[in-house]
């Protein structure tokens, strides 16, 4: 091993050395997974792997991102360049984009967002109701995660048998359409490799050794996946923690961890004990709650940091007294001197609502902060729709522009005409926009559906002419609001909507983001360190060429100097010094509805939420909890949590010598990790 493998622990040096046969290691909370991994990829090339062999694979593109450079840092550049290192999902696009073919998908297919799925569903479901529709894509995800077709669905109820419907429907669109959605990206792969032994072959000999991140999030389909890249070799790595398995509502499933040891059973289980960000204090709180939950494989986590500050349990008047409470916080942790940051602190909770009264109380106390996991105001589906056109005028051949663009407003394009246009594009290879203008059109489609087709084009054409020979604010803004008129959006909005109230503020959004353009296509005065700087001028369309960029610019980044308010899910996989757990009452964490039943899985679900919460703090946690709280429009009396009691912050607890646990895990491992690193010399990849 190179030098820095030094700094590693003996569990973390056993996972490494581990490279005969299937791994499943047990990270716990900041236990150095990604460092267990990365060294696990230097270890790999030593024993004989190419690094184009090796995959690792997770959830995030933040976390692959993160994962590549500390390798590229340990092993060098040209090292890490080969290496597969990337989210399920690219993986997928990766699989597809070569071997897609075989089921009847062209090389460049499209692959839809959460809003162009709406959009089909609503059309193939024949509904205009957009809740309606959010359950239909609900269910259809569920059942794609299954690894279920329409065919396969066995509805339990009328709602899922129409579910399952619209299903065939949609299903049928995007085979017409060339188009695959997000849950396809891991579906389709799947049936791929299953189907295809040849293709399956193929991508177990590229792929030789796979490292996975995050494998308690895994649903069925992804697990299916990866087992059929491991193939009979089974040469892989599984990072995971059962005890912060927080995703079952979208599909993630801990029986994945379950099925392991069952259907592999030479799997070596290695547990990441030793954590390396939070002080004892909170650990032992940590391992209170969860010690609550049935135990897959056994884990404690431990601390040689020492015991740091007791946790702090809060008891607040009401939500307004709870957020001035953590603003209080916020002030005394700064006042005690140090450089102490507002970006070293957080305030979690379980639901986004909860984080309006905090917005409130630090804008009062003039406190930066940031909403991590809100709504951007380029995720509103108004601005999504605008940007979709500004796309197609860029680039003709962005077919879900296209898809958007040409749906929204509605144009007496309907989806038989679509199906029909996308499959005459795949047929030709080309872009749908390009389809539209060939010759050969009137063969697929009848005259007036060419002629509608057409009409849009024109548009298109002449708007983009227009958008690259039009520049300065008051001009642009002029084109802007001529082209809202032209496609009717403003009546499309508050058709859409039961809610004129509603249907208002979608309008002012758009208003919001015509200025917004304009005044960039003006050369608007900006402030650059105290100067008044005036940028140069530009056109419509060299503004939407930057569109990407200029959005990356408006949206908050990770390194500025402010409170982080999130959800507890959002939170997962990061650490702040300072934590303040909100609302910590039952019906809130647990969460519980009215008319909900909380079944034993879902309270061990909350309870693993709850460990998270506590173990992204790294030196001081206060947990807030409410003697009123506000239920709908109806204040209740508050009940602080069960979790509360579980964390037996007022119990004499034993407290273990962190170094003597050391001394004691080293000499247990010594001999095991000599023995792996006599075996894994004769491993010939």
């Amino acid at each position: 091993m190179s030098e820095p493998a030094a700094s590693l622990n003996p569990a973390q040096l056993e996972a490494v050395h581990h490279l005969g046969g299937p791994c499943l290691v047990l990270a716990g909370a900041g236990s150095g997974k990604t460092r267990v991994i990365t060294h696990k990829i230097a270890r790999l090339l030593q024993a004989g792997y190419a690094p184009g062999q090796i995959a690792a694979i997770t959830f995030t593109n933040k976390a692959a991102a993160e994962m590549r450079e500390r390798a590229k840092a340990l092993i060098g550049a040209r090292a890490a360049k080969p290496l597969v290192v990337s989210t399920f999902h690219s993986l997928g696009v990766r699989i597809l984009r070569g071997d897609g073919q075989r089921i009847g998908l062209k090389e460049q297919f499209s692959i839809l967002d959460s809003d162009d799925v709406l959009g089909i569903l609503k059309d193939a479901g024949s509904s205009t109701d957009n809740a309606l529709a959010r359950r239909w894509q609900w269910a259809i995800s569920g059942w794609k995660n299954q690894g279920l077709s329409s065919g396969q669905v066995e509805p339990a109820n009328d709602d899922e048998r129409v579910a399952q419907r619209v299903m065939q429907r949609y299903e049928e669109r995007l085979a017409a359409f060339q188009a695959v959605d997000f849950d396809d990206l891991i579906g389709l792969p799947m049936q791929l490799l299953r189907r295809e032994p040849e293709v399956r072959a193929k991508w177990q000999d590229q792929l030789r050794y796979l490292l996975v991140d995050e494998y308690q999030d895994t649903n069925a389909t992804q697990y299916e996946m990866l087992k059929l890249l491991a193939g009979d070799r089974a040469m892989f790595t599984a990072v995971g923690d059962d005890d912060q398995s927080i995703y079952g509502w979208r599909g993630a499933t801990i029986d994945n961890l379950k099925r392991l040891p069952v259907e592999y059973p030479q799997l070596r289980v290695i547990a990441l004990e030793q954590n390396y960000r939070s002080t004892g204090h909170i650990l032992r709180a940590a391992n209170a709650v969860i010690g609550n939950n049935p135990k897959l494989f056994e884990k404690k986590l431990w601390s040689a940091f020492g015991d740091g500050e007791p946790v702090r349990v809060i008891e607040c008047d009401g939500e307004e007294h709870e957020a001035e409470r953590a603003v209080a916080f916020i002030q005394s942790q700064r006042g005690q001197g140090g450089q102490v940051a507002f970006k070293d602190f957080a305030v979690l909770y379980r639901a986004n609502h909860q984080a309006k009264v905090f917005e409130k109380a630090l804008r009062k106390a003039s406190i930066p902060y940031k909403v991590s996991g809100g709504q951007s105001f380029f995720d509103r589906a108004e601005i999504k729709d605008l940007c979709a056109w500004l796309r197609l005028l860029v680039n003709n051949d962005d077919d879900p522009a296209f898809l958007r663009a040409v749906a929204t407003p509605k144009r007496g394009i309907g989806h038989q005409t679509l199906a029909s246009l996308g499959e005459f594009a795949g047929k030709w290879k080309t872009s749908l926009y390009e389809a539209l203008f060939a010759d050969s059109l009137g063969t697929a489609l009848p005259a007036r559906a060419v002629g509608s087709l057409h009409e849009f084009g024109r548009y298109v054409n002449d708007l983009e002419y227009r958008a690259r020979h039009t520049t300065g604010a008051e001009d642009a803004k002029a084109l802007l609001m001529g082209w809202l008129k032209d496609i009717d959006y403003e009546k499309h909005l508050y058709e859409g909507e039961e809610s004129e109230k509603l249907a208002a503020a979608r309008w002012s959004n758009v208003m919001d983001f015509v200025d917004w353009v304009s005044r960039r296509c003006g050369g608007e005065i900006e402030n650059d360190g105290g100067l008044a700087v005036e940028t140069e001028k530009k056109s419509v369309l060299e503004v939407a060429q930057t569109i990407s960029v200029i959005i990356s610019l408006a949206e908050r980044g990770d390194e500025q100097d402010v409170v982080t308010l999130s959800t507890l899910h959002a939170a997962k996989g990061l650490e702040w010094p300072h934590v303040v757990l909100a609302g910590v009452n039952e019906g809130l964490l647990p969460f519980r509805s009215e008319d909900d039943e909380m079944t034993p899985q879902r309270l061990e679900e909350e309870r693993r939420l709850m460990y998270v919460g506590i173990t992204r703090a790294r030196t001081t946690l206060a947990v807030s909890t409410l003697r009123r709280r506000k239920r709908g429009r109806d204040t209740v009396q508050g009940v602080p949590s069960r979790f509360i009691g579980e964390m037996k912050l007022h119990e004499v607890q034993v407290k273990e010598d962190p170094r003597a646990k050391l001394k004691a895990l080293r000499e247990a491992a010594a001999a095991r990790a000599a023995q792996a690193v006599v075996a894994d010399a004769k491993v010939n990849p």
